[in-house]
C-alpha cells in the first residue's frame, strides 16, 4: 500500500473517537393529533420552529465531538427523512425498518452498525422529536457520559426535574462511578401519578430522558444476556440488509421476528451496567399539546398562539391553526388545534388523552386518524380539494426533475390542468408537454406518467372521474422509487 492509499483510507475510515449519533425516527406522535399523523408524524413537523424537531436534532450533531449520524426510520418516511436532512445540509446513513418493532430492535440494529465502524465505537441514541435548547450543555453532557460508556457502562442522561411531571419515567440514582460525575442506576420506574412523582423529586430521582450512550460491544453483550430474541432477529436483519438508493434496507423477514419491546424493558431494567449522568439543561419530549404549550412563547395572558388565530378573554391556552381562521372566546387552560380536515378541543390537563381519542377514531375507521389531506411523496405532494361519489379533485405538486410511476387505473379517468411550470405527460405511446393553462386527458385504462422536466415546481389540478377513486386503484409498471 502506498502512502497515498493509506492517507485516503485514513480519511474515509470513521474516527471511533467520535461519538456516533443514532437518531430514532419511529413513532407516530398520536398525542399531537391532528397535526401529527401516521402520514406525517410529529418529528417531521415544524411545531415550535421553522425547522422540524428532526432537523433540529440532526443539526445538533454538527459539533466535532460527533461523527456522521445514523438515522433509523420506517420505510414509509424514508424520503421525508432524506429530504429534510438535505434541506439542512446534514449527511447521514439511513437504515430502514421494514415494520415497527419498538426501540429494542432499533437499538440492536444501531449497536450492530456501530460495531462495524470499529471496535470501541460509542453510540448515542436519541429520539428525533425531543426539544433541547442549550446545545453547549447538551454536547458537554454527551462528552462526559461517553467516558462512562467507554468504561463499559450503558449510560443515560438523567434530567433534573423542574416539577412533579407525570408524563416522564424516572431514574433512582445510586453510588458514584469513579470520578466521572456519573452515578450507578438503582432502578428505572415508569410514569407515576402526581403524588408519587412529588415523592420521587424529594428523594432525588431524575427524569429519564431516553438518551443512551454505550460502547457497541457492551450493548450487544447486554442484549445477548437479556433479550436474545431481539439481537438474534436484528443480527439476521442486518446481515440480510441491502442498499437501495441512499438507504440501507434491513431484511424484512428477519426483522419481523424481533419482539415488540422497548430498550428500557428489554435491557435497562435488567442490566447491572446502567449508569446515569445528571444534567440540568432544558429538555422536553414534547409528547402532548400541554408540553407544546409549556415550551412555546406565550403572551401576557399565558396564551401560545400559532397561525391565523384570534382570542378574546382567553387565558393559559394553546390555539394552533393550520390555515383556518380559528377564534376562541372566554376559555381558560384549553387546547384548540385546527387543521383543514379536523379540529381538536381539549383541556390542557387532559391533553395526554388525545392518544386514546385517536385509537377511537381508528376503531371507527376514520381516515383522518392517520392521513392528512396533504400527502407527501418522494416526487412531491398531493392534497385533496374535494371528493364526491364519482369524482375527486386534487392539487398535485411535482418537484423539478422528478416523475411519478408509470401506471394505470381501472375505474377512473383523469383530467390534468397545469397551473404552474411544465408537465411532461406520457399517455400510452405518446409523450406531450403541457404548460400553464393547458390540460391533458387520460382515459380509463391508459398507461400514463407525469414528470416535471423543468427547473421550478410543477403545480397541477387533477380531476378524477369514475366509479372508484381510491388510492389502491393503481397498477405500477415502473417506479424509480421502488414502491
Amino acid at each position: 500500500m502506498t502512502d497515498t492509499d493509506a492517507a485516503d483510507r485514513s480519511r474515509s475510515a470513521p474516527d471511533i473517537r467520535k461519538i456516533l449519533p443514532v437518531i430514532m425516527c419511529g413513532g407516530s406522535g398520536t398525542r399531537l393529533w391532528p397535526a401529527s399523523r401516521e402520514s406525517m408524524p410529529k418529528q417531521f413537523i415544524p411545531l415550535l420552529d421553522e425547522l422540524s424537531n428532526f432537523q433540529l436534532t440532526a443539526k445538533r450533531f454538527a459539533h466535532p465531538a460527533f461523527g456522521k449520524p445514523l438515522v433509523v426510520a420506517g420505510n414509509d418516511v424514508r424520503f421525508i427523512v432524506a429530504e429534510q436532512l438535505a434541506a439542512v445540509g446534514v449527511e447521514a446513513e439511513i437504515a430502514l425498518e421494514p415494520m415497527r418493532r419498538d426501540s429494542a430492535a432499533a437499538v440492536a440494529v444501531a449497536a450492530l452498525l456501530a460495531e462495524r465502524r470499529g471496535p470501541g465505537t460509542v453510540a448515542l441514541v436519541v429520539a428525533a422529536d425531543h426539544l433541547i435548547s442549550d446545545m453547549d450543555a447538551f454536547v458537554a453532557s454527551c462528552v462526559a457520559a461517553a467516558e462512562g460508556a467507554r468504561e463499559g457502562y450503558i449510560m443515560t442522561l438523567g434530567v433534573t426535574p423542574t416539577g412533579p411531571a407525570t408524563g416522564y419515567g424516572y431514574i433512582q440514582p445510586g453510588r458514584p462511578i469513579a470520578d466521572t460525575g456519573a452515578l450507578r442506576v438503582e432502578r428505572f420506574v415508569e410514569k407515576p401519578d402526581a403524588a408519587t412523582a412529588a415523592r420521587y423529586i424529594e428523594q432525588g430521582y431524575l427524569w429519564n430522558s431516553g438518551n443512551f450512550l454505550f460502547r457497541a460491544d457492551a450493548m450487544l453483550a447486554e442484549l445477548e444476556a437479556h433479550a436474545p430474541d431481539v439481537i438474534r432477529a436484528a443480527r439476521a436483519a442486518v446481515e440480510a440488509a441491502a442498499s437501495d438508493l441512499d438507504f440501507l434496507r434491513l431484511g424484512a423477514d428477519s426483522f419481523a421476528k424481533a419482539p415488540k419491546v422497548s430498550i428500557d424493558y428489554a435491557v435497562m431494567e435488567h442490566t447491572a451496567r446502567a449508569g446515569v449522568l445528571p444534567v440540568s439543561f432544558s429538555w422536553s419530549d414534547i409528547g402532548t399539546w400541554g408540553a407544546i404549550w409549556e415550551a412555546s412563547e406565550r403572551d401576557g395572558a399565558g396564551n401560545a398562539l400559532k397561525g391565523p388565530v384570534e382570542v378574546l378573554g382567553t387565558r393559559g391556552s394553546l390555539v394552533h391553526s393550520d390555515g383556518v381562521l380559528t377564534t376562541v372566546v372566554g376559555l381558560e387552560d384549553v387546547v384548540v388545534v385546527a387543521t383543514p380536515d379536523a379540529v381538536l378541543v381539549t383541556s390542557r390537563e387532559r391533553s395526554d388523552a388525545v392518544k386514546d381519542l385517536v385509537g377511537q377514531l381508528k376503531a371507527g375507521r376514520r381516515p383522518e386518524a392517520d392521513d392528512h389531506l396533504k400527502m407527501y411523496r418522494p416526487w412531491g405532494s398531493y392534497q385533496r380539494i374535494d371528493i364526491g361519489s364519482r369524482f375527486q379533485v386534487k392539487r398535485i405538486t411535482v418537484k423539478p426533475g422528478h416523475r411519478l410511476s408509470l401506471q394505470k387505473h381501472f375505474h377512473r379517468a383523469e383530467h390534468w390542468v397545469v397551473v404552474r411550470g411544465t408537465a411532461e405527460v406520457t399517455i400510452d405511446d405518446q409523450v406531450i408537454l403541457r404548460h400553464e393553462n393547458e390540460a391533458a386527458y387520460l382515459p380509463i385504462g391508459s398507461v400514463h406518467r407525469l414528470a416535471n422536466p423543468g427547473k421550478i415546481d410543477l403545480e397541477m389540478i387533477e380531476v378524477q372521474v369514475g366509479s372508484y377513486t381510491g388510492e389502491d386503484d393503481i397498477v405500477r409498471f415502473e417506479d424509480v422509487y421502488g414502491r
